[in-house]
């Protein structure tokens, strides 16, 4: 009799581990508390997998031998508790799929540049020729990726909600961008929680493994020393030389590895500006100096990487105002980076669903350049109470069309209307991508 496999969550992750089980002959039922997108219920059916929507069925569910849960669905509810009590393993999908390759994985978690990093890995792999595909919390699931080809390099990026449901997995090359406050809503509102779920990452590593990190980053150096780090370290920063690892010193970025070895470019060779993205191509340039690429491949791929859609997009400009969509800064740590990159007067379009945001690290950045904030969301309460001493004025509207339209007409020539809310997206759009496209039109039809 074929082990029963539940999984929780019909979107991508859910629907890929679904596709995965099936083709490894498991008895595959999908539950969904809420509607399934129209395309997932559709391959749901073509490949014969049952499923419910709109509801979790107790009794189907605890028929469960092994539990795929969506990275959505918090391990706090009634459901997930009652499993866990009964003995029933609840893992991560990423967990669920990694027992089905062989392939090396390059993964990427933190809290902010982890989409622009693994895409930055990724393409310096793929210019090298290496059979190599880029999934996780970005575009297709692992599991997808390993039904319709399972190839030799994975580069993964890795959310906290992930690590959280990861216990065997391990990542060859684990990369940790940066970790600020985020999510703490669904950490007991304790940073404390949210930084152990990041280190997950370094779990099952060994001496053959590598850990690249941001050592910049007060919440992973403080706590670097709470974990025994069996991998070797090669930590990378803009204000302090670091060897082996990666620095910035005189606007040129420096990549030593090995002794025999180094790398070092321009910062104005990059395709992607600002210190942010400095960050994030010094963890790149370090992945594929110790996979033993070339220099010349490393250097040319971060000459001409263009950037993922709704990372500091820049749209053009209108009347000699620049459009820029940063809808992906979804915590105030991305939104500190969006803004300390931008050379113009602001006018700041910011809000959405708080998660706890702590205000208070933009302060300087928003006085110095900030001349105007156009609200978005439902409650923009902390957003006045942060910045009204610190801007000229600040605007409350209750659609993008109309942010869009107020902020251009409160701008003035050369100055930069930002879309980098800082908060999540989900009170008035299905997510970042959604509210970055209403964007984009709404900018369209100015």
């Amino acid at each position: 009799m074929s082990k029963k496999i539940v999984i929780l969550g019909a979107g991508e992750s859910g629907v890929g581990a679904a596709l995965l089980a099936k083709q490894k002959g498991y008895d595959v039922f999908v539950s969904d508390k809420g509607k399934i997108a129209e395309k997932y219920e559709q391959e749901l059916h073509d490949n014969s997998i049952d499923f419910e929507q709109g509801t979790h069925t107790f009794n189907k569910v605890f028929e469960a031998d092994l539990v795929v849960k969506s990275p959505g669905i918090p391990d706090t509810i009634q459901l997930i508790q009652e499993l866990i009590s009964k003995g029933v393993p609840v893992i991560s999908e990423i967990e669920f799929a990694a027992k089905y390759t062989n392939g090396y994985k390059i993964c990427v978690t933190g809290t902010d540049g982890k989409t622009t990093t693994a895409s930055l890995i990724y393409h310096i792999l793929y210019r090298a020729g290496m059979d190599v595909s880029l999934s996780g919390n970005i575009g297709k699931s692992f599991a997808r990726q390993i039904l319709e080809k399972d190839t030799e390099y994975y580069v993964l990026e890795i959310s906290s909600f992930q690590l959280d449901n990861m216990f065997d997995f391990k990542a060859e090359i684990a990369v940790m961008t940066n970790i600020s406050a985020d999510h703490l809503d669904r950490y007991d509102y304790k940073i404390e929680n949210y930084i152990a779920s990041k280190f997950r990452i370094l779990n099952n590593q060994t001496s053959d493994d590598i850990f690249i990190y941001c050592a910049d980053s007060e919440n992973i150096i403080n706590n670097l020393p709470d974990y025994s780090v069996k991998a070797k370290q090669f930590p990378f920063s803009y204000f302090s030389k670091q060897i082996p690892g990666a620095y910035v010193d005189n606007k040129q970025i420096f990549v030593k590895t090995n002794q025999n070895h180094i790398l070092n470019m321009n910062l104005n060779e990059l395709s992607l500006k600002g210190r942010h993205n400095a960050y994030n191509s010094m963890a790149a340039a370090i992945a594929g100096d110790v996979l033993d690429l070339s220099n010349d491949i490393v250097r040319e791929s971060l000459s001409d990487f263009v950037n993922i859609e709704h990372r500091l997009e820049n749209l053009g400009q209108i009347g000699g105002i620049e459009f820029i969509n940063d809808s992906k800064a979804t915590n105030v740590n991305a939104a500190w980076y969006a803004l300390e990159s931008q050379e113009n007067p602001i006018v700041w379009i910011a809000g959405g669903q708080d998660k706890g945001n702590d205000y208070s690290m933009l302060q300087g950045l928003v006085k110095d350049k900030v001349k105007i904030i156009v609200c978005i969301g439902m409650d923009n309460r902390k957003i006045h109470e942060a910045f009204s001493n610190d801007v000229d004025m600040i605007v409350n509207t209750t659609s993008m069309p109309e942010a869009v339209h107020v902020a251009y007409k409160l701008a003035a020539k050369g100055d930069c209307v930002l879309l980098s809310p800082a908060c999540a997206s989900f009170d008035f759009y299905e997510n970042y991508e959604d509210r970055g496209r209403q964007f984009k039109r709404a900018v369209k039809n100015l």
